[in-house]
Formats: structure tokens, sequence, C-alpha cells
């Protein structure tokens, strides 16, 4: 398990160093097939079933590059306010590694498909800062290890790895920034909002499932820090595959601290990949970080040029949806939420999710009530995103079995809970647990009349005019109906018993 380094005071750490910040967030595309062969493309298949020659790089087996993963790329590039290149070209990234059939990646080197764009960001207090894109482009995923008989799931400790080559050859497209300064204190809070502003853009964009938890989005964040007023780069490490948006927040925070502390005795920083630990909240280190003269980048003689025609560039601009910024108030506008409200929901992270819940029929209050409430109490007792724990459509069923009076809001807890445990829909966890509100008057008078009876007391002071007195009563009759009596039914049926 790797072990917490020594760590500098945050604010102590802003004060000594400059922080300097730059990230590579990949993101898998959802097109049917691959991004040069045409097994299918999907979440979740047998090890090693969802593979063709080409993936695993079987000789003779000739790449053919997957259209709509290019069209995707485009639509991408321009939503980042790229430039799109005429020509663009696919080369070989050389290095081994266990899932790497081929022990090359086809990647872009020099001709990225996409290159100079901006994105603007927007930090919990409703500032704005502009990240620099220097390119975007078209590559294939690796495959996935699995490591075997350690206690932390990494390689670290394990006696032995499994690799699946269903993920390899997944289309990606890698989106790279410019070196970002002047961040200060901020930097981990824009390392988290600029990641999600990625994922909002693909999500609106329809081109990626934006599931950080299945590894649809993942980022490498580089971190270095300057000694305040030096106007000196100081050495960067680069901490990979951060796959939430709560881990890259707490990643970036994490390394400015090592790395302060390591500065600050006069030690230097290795330039290297490392490893987060979500479960210990610490990065370790993974390997030198390798220059792109190490990957020995050469065209790919097996692959002809990307050539978009200025028609189909145009097309998918026009056809781009609106920019996150403008959707973000036009949904606050729509829903009527305070600006205390919607920045509530905004630095939550599951914009889209209530947007989603909303459109499958719940209203927009509700939907914010229980995605920013119980779903991300869940989530937070579990060290996951809230979007991976509930679908919009079951939170929207949730609501509705609410609004409907078949649950009250302790049994819509319980229901949800059985949702996040895997037993089904909102209906069949309630059909499956009994939890239905019991409406019939008949059951609830029999359960009232008999803890009336029990407390001859309690009904003797509400026959005075002492009608706080039938909460005893009421707690009484929910416990007998196991929670799933209407509370306020139970107390208009206590009086008017209580005075019969």
């Amino acid at each position: 398990m790797a072990q917490p380094a020594e760590l500098m005071d945050y604010d102590k750490a802003i004060e000594m160093f400059e922080p300097v910040l730059g990230f590579e967030v990949h993101v898998e595309l959802n097109t049917k097939t691959k991004m040069f062969s045409d097994a299918p493309n999907y979440f979740g298949g047998e090890p090693n079933t969802n593979v063709t020659p080409v993936d695993l790089g079987l000789p003779g087996s000739l790449p053919v590059v997957n259209e709509q993963a290019v069209k995707y790329a485009i639509s991408l590039g321009l939503a980042l306010g790229c430039s799109i290149r005429p020509s663009s070209r696919f080369a070989r990234k050389n290095y081994f590694y266990p899932d790497l059939a081929k022990n090359y990646q086809i990647s872009q080197y020099e001709d990225p498909i996409a290159y100079d764009g901006t994105v603007q960001v927007e930090l919990e207090d409703g500032r704005t800062f502009e990240i620099d894109i220097e390119r975007a482009h078209m590559e294939e995923d690796a495959g996935k290890l699995t490591h075997v008989g350690g206690s932390t799931g990494r390689i670290q400790g394990a006696e032995y790895s499994l690799v699946d080559y269903n993920r390899a050859g997944v289309p990606l497209v890698e989106i790279v920034t410019r070196m970002i300064t002047g961040a200060e204190a901020d930097a981990p809070e824009l390392a988290k909002a600029y990641v999600s502003t990625i994922r909002d853009i693909v999500r609106s964009l329809g081109i990626s499932d934006a599931k950080m938890e299945r590894g649809n989005i993942r980022c490498d964040a580089n971190i270095s820090l300057s000694p305040r007023g030096s106007g000196k780069l100081g050495t960067r490490t680069e901490t990979k595959n951060v796959n939430s948006l709560r881990s890259v927040e707490r990643a970036i925070r994490y390394e400015i601290q090592r790395q302060a502390a390591i500065l600050a005795k006069g030690g230097t920083i290795t330039q290297e990949t490392r490893h987060w630990h979500e479960d210990t909240g610490v990065t370790s280190a993974g390997r030198p970080k390798s220059d792109a003269d190490d990957y020995r980048y050469f065209p790919e003689p097996d692959l002809v040029p990307v050539e978009p025609s200025l028609e189909l560039i145009e097309e998918l601009r026009a056809a781009l949806p609106e920019a996150p910024a403008i959707r973000r108030r036009r949904l606050k506008d729509a829903w009527g939420f305070t600006d205390l409200e919607f920045q509530d929901v905004y630095n939550s992270g599951l914009l889209a999710e209530i947007e989603e819940t909303t459109a499958a029929g719940a209203s927009p209050a509700q939907a914010r009530k229980w995605w920013t409430g119980e779903i991300a109490r869940l989530a937070n007792a579990a060290g996951v995103d809230a979007s991976s724990l509930v679908s919009p459509a079951h939170v929207s069923e949730l609501i509705a079995l609410i609004e409907s009076g078949e649950l009250t809001d302790r049994l819509a807890r319980q229901v949800l809970e059985g949702v996040v445990a895997g037993e089904g829909s909102p209906s069949s966890v309630v059909e499956s647990r009994g939890l239905k509100v019991v409406s019939d008057d008949g059951a609830l008078i029999a359960a009232i009349d008999e803890a009336l009876a029990a407390q001859p007391d309690v009904l003797a002071k509400i026959r005075d005019g002492k009608v706080q007195a039938a909460g005893a009563v009421i707690g009484a009759v929910m416990k007998a109906m196991k929670g799933t009596a209407d509370a306020a039914r139970v107390r208009e049926l206590v009086l008017e018993r209580a005075q019969a």
C-alpha cells in the first residue's frame, strides 16, 4: 500500500511556490466499432471477446480508419474552439507494455486533427478561467490489465496480471492543454472544473458515454512548482489515469503539498509518472517520464492521411450544441433556481444528471433535491461519483412514486438503497421489499385503535385539546406499519378517532 509522503501545509506551499498545470484528458468515443477494426465497441463484455486480429496485432492484419470516429473527433475539436487540420496523419508511438499487443500505439503526433483551441472554465464562485488547448488528436486505447494477488488491485504487490484486450483499439481523442499558469490556490478546483467542462462538452455532443468510473474519460494531471518570483519552471510529474472529478482535485492538491515539502528542504523532483491511490488519497511513483523522442514516432505506413472536406467540417460545425456556459444559463432560467440553488447544482457536478432526470418527467426542484441530497450522500459514503450509482430514469421514476403518494420520502430512501444495491428499478424494489405506502384507511384505523387502546392517558390528553400528544400514537402506528404509512394521514385519523 502506498504510504503518504511528507506534506507541506497547502497555504504555505502556495505562498512559497507558483503551481503550473497541464492536463491530458482521454475521451473514449462511443462508436459502434473500434478505431481501426470492425470489433464491437461496448463496455462489459466477457474478457477477450470483442477482438479481431487487428486488435491483437496479429501478423498480416491491417488497420482501417473508423469514419464515424473521425467525425466525432472533428466535432469535439470544433467544440473546443480548435482549428481543423486539412490533412492529418497517424503515427506509430512505440513502447512495450503487455496490454499493447502490437508493441506500438497508433496515434497522431506532428499532425493532429485539431489544434489551437480555448475552453472557458467556471469556478464555484462564478469566476471564469480561460484554458488554451494545444491539440486534440485521435488514437486507439490500450487493453486493460487486472492485477491479482495484491491488497490494492494495483501492480505493486500483485502475484500476477491478467490482460483483457476488449478495450484495445477503442477510439480515443486525447485533449492536451498548453501550460496553465495563474491558477494559484485555485489550482485543485480549476483541475476539477476543467475536467467537468470537458465531460459536459462530450456529453452534449453525444460522442462518449462519459462515465468516468468506467474509464470513458481519464485525466493525466501534470503539475510542477516554480519558486515564487523566480520565473523558472519546475520539474513536472504526471499523475496518470485519474478517473473521477473528486480525485482530480485531490491529486493536484496532494502533489502540490508533496512537491513543496521536497523543494523546501532543498530536494529535487523526479520527472515521472505517478499513480493515484483513491483509498489512501496519495500518489506513488510510477516510471520515469518519457519524452517524445523515446517513443520513436514515425508516420503510420498502413494508413493514408485524413483529409476532411470543408463541406463536412462546416456541416459538423453547424450541428454543434450550445456551449456549456450558455446551456447553464438557459437551464437556470428554465428551472427557476436562485443563483445559490443553481451554484449548488453546478458545484455538485451533477448538472447533466439533473437535466436528464427532469427530461424524464421529474420536477427540477425534486431532481435537485435527490441528486444533491441522498444520492450524493450515498456516493460520498462509497467514495464514488453519484452518476455511477443510479440512472436519471430511475431517479425520475422514484420521484413519480413519491408525488403519486405511493412512497413517502422515508420509504423512498429505502427504495433508493435497493436500486443502488442492484435490486432493479424503483417499482421493482417497492414490490420486492413491500415498501408501498398503505393507503387503506381501514388498516390504518385498526393500527390507530390498537395504539390508542394501549395509551389511554394519551387519548385523554388529546380529548383535552393537547393535540401534540398525538405524536406518541403516530409514532406507534408508524412503527407497527413498518414505516409504510403516510404520517400526515395517520395524524388526521388519530385526531378523528380520539374525538369519536
